[in-house]
């Protein structure tokens, strides 16, 4: 693709970037016989303040904590949902009652019998009062009846969808030690970072600064299984250093795109290593552009579509992510089920742009019509290259575009709870439905500090209204339409702009067996990963 501005290729020479397109390697082991033992090295890429997922939902937390603790859900290798400490489900007529009957059998790793009163307890002690997005996802639930150990009834004073319910629960869904935590100061509690759970590893040592371990569970209630002694998470947080300790036999996998674009571009023509997105089908990544309302021209309709129409995002996709992604069609991801095709599609146009600018009354003076302060999140490389990428794209519509870095705790303040900013640019994780996590981008009336939801100062009665009714909507197809119509609203209001729908991307080395199974399979528990000697 060629690029059509001076500014563009100047971009382009001082971040060095090569334009090499990605294909996805099909994956193909050989049918070897399980071995069992050995130790799986991981690279991990930043210090964690909690490894518990029952109370904290961040891909980084479920690359250790889904070993150890384990959710009701997760999703087989055909995208569906499958029980792990659940083992059955039903949903009444009228939704409002789901019913869940657990595993026998299943001992934390202290020895205590897992029973529905676990379930109860972290349903409404964990999930609905700390857990981020499960908070908004069981905002109805009223009560967790549990008539015997091993049944479990959720009570909700609105319908719940099981099919939302289902497709939440394997991010959303971890069960917690009621023994541990009840009578506790449930955020302070060192169960959140030495977590106890049924998982297939049992949490050895936290070493600040070098590494995490966590190694056979005997007693797990899958018998046979883990096949691996003993996972050991290294800290690297220099990306560089990461690579050469994949290439030296250091670590063998990094996951959720923790290199570098130019290391995970030369490693795919490594012997060693496969470089992919296969089994990341369910976490689905979106480069975001967040605007202030409260900046008169981003209140105005015109300039959030002249800002989109001036940035070619093929472009970037192409040159800086290596050819990983495609354009973006709005908040829900072309790999998801509800993903519709027909919504406004919002084109790279610079004359456009310029002539919505011009009529919203943004003349240039001296080639400059209005100035803008970004701030991209802190959360890794395509994010700092995109807002780049808008501070030269905007430059050519006469918009000067100040970059403002911050570190994670005040990117958060700023936008979430100062709104001290007019634009940001970060990422949106999608959680497999969107009633997860990506509605509260959308919707009016979240509490005043949330990350990743919408304080941009826009509101909207009929996107509101769209929303609401869709997460009670217990009719699957109903929903999808619903949601085809909020896509619609979201595309032509804009108030935040999904640029791009990614994948993660996982390196790993070609002598793991059993990965990528499933559609989230860095965040599973890996109980049945192996490695060829």
């Amino acid at each position: 693709m060629k690029m059509q501005h001076l500014s563009r290729r100047a971009f382009l020479s001082s971040v060095a970037f090569a334009a090499l397109a990605i294909s996805q390697p099909r994956i193909v082991h050989a049918q070897d016989t399980p071995l069992r033992g050995g130790v799986l090295n991981v690279h991990m890429n930043a210090e964690q303040r909690v490894l518990n997922p029952a109370i904290r939902a961040s891909v980084d937390v479920y690359l250790v904590g889904s070993k150890i603790v384990e959710p009701l859900v997760d999703l087989d290798d055909k995208g569906q949902p499958v029980g792990v400490l659940a083992t059955a489900w039903k949903t009444s007529a009228d939704g409002k009652t789901i019913t869940f009957n657990l595993r026998e059998n299943v001992k934390w790793h202290d020895g205590k019998p897992f029973t529905s009163a676990d379930v109860q307890y972290t349903a409404m002690e964990l999930w609905k009062k700390y857990l981020n997005y499960g908070s908004t996802l069981q905002k109805s639930l009223q009560a967790v009846d549990t008539p015997d150990p091993l049944t479990a009834v959720f009570q909700y004073s609105e319908p719940m969808p099981l099919d939302l319910l289902l497709r939440a629960l394997p991010d959303l869904g971890y069960i917690a030690p009621k023994h541990i935590y009840d009578g506790t100061n449930i955020l302070e509690n060192p169960a959140n970072i030495e977590p106890i759970g049924t998982g297939p590893f049992k949490f050895v040592k936290y070493e600040r600064g070098q590494y995490i371990i966590a190694e056979r569970n005997p007693d797990y209630w899958r018998k046979g299984f883990p096949y691996l002694d003993r996972i050991v998470w290294k800290f690297i947080p220099d990306k560089t250093a990461a690579a050469m300790a994949l290439e030296t036999g250091s670590v063998d996998l990094s996951a959720y795109t923790s290199l570098t674009l130019s290391d995970i571009n030369r490693l795919r023509e490594h012997k060693d290593f496969i470089v992919s997105t296969k089994g990341n089908e369910g976490n689905a990544v979106q480069n975001t552009v967040e605007f202030n309302f409260r900046r008169k021209e981003l209140a105005d309709i015109r300039v959030r579509r002249a800002i989109i129409h001036a940035i070619n995002t093929d472009f970037f996709i192409e040159n800086l992510l290596y050819g990983f992604g495609k354009r973006g069609q709005g908040p829900i991801p072309q790999s998801s089920d509800f993903f519709v095709a027909g919504a406004p599609d919002l084109k790279y146009d610079v004359a456009l742009a310029n002539k919505l600018l011009d009529e919203a009354g943004y003349p240039r003076i001296n080639g400059q019509r209005f100035k803008l302060r970004l701030l991209p999140a802190p959360w890794g490389e395509d994010v700092s290259s995109f807002a780049t990428f808008i501070q030269q794209s905007l430059t050519e519509v006469g918009i000067q575009v100040e970059i403002v870095p911050r570190d994670a705790a005040g990117f958060l303040s700023d936008v979430y709870r100062d709104w001290n900013f007019d634009l940001a640019t970060g990422r949106h994780q999608y959680r497999s439905d969107p009633a997860v996590s990506t509605t509260v981008w959308y919707r009016s009336g979240a509490t005043k500090g949330a990350p990743w939801t919408n304080q941009w100062g826009w509101q909207d009665a009929e996107i509101d209204r769209v929303i609401d009714k869709a997460a009670i909507e217990l009719d699957p197809q109903a929903r999808k339409r619903l949601y085809a119509e909020f896509v619609k609203l979201a595309n032509t209001e804009v108030p935040v702009w999904m640029a791009t729908d990614r994948e993660f991307i996982t390196v790993t080395n070609k002598k793991l067996r059993n990965d990528r199974n499933t559609p989230r399979w860095p965040s599973s528990s890996w109980y049945d990963l192996w490695v060829q000697k």
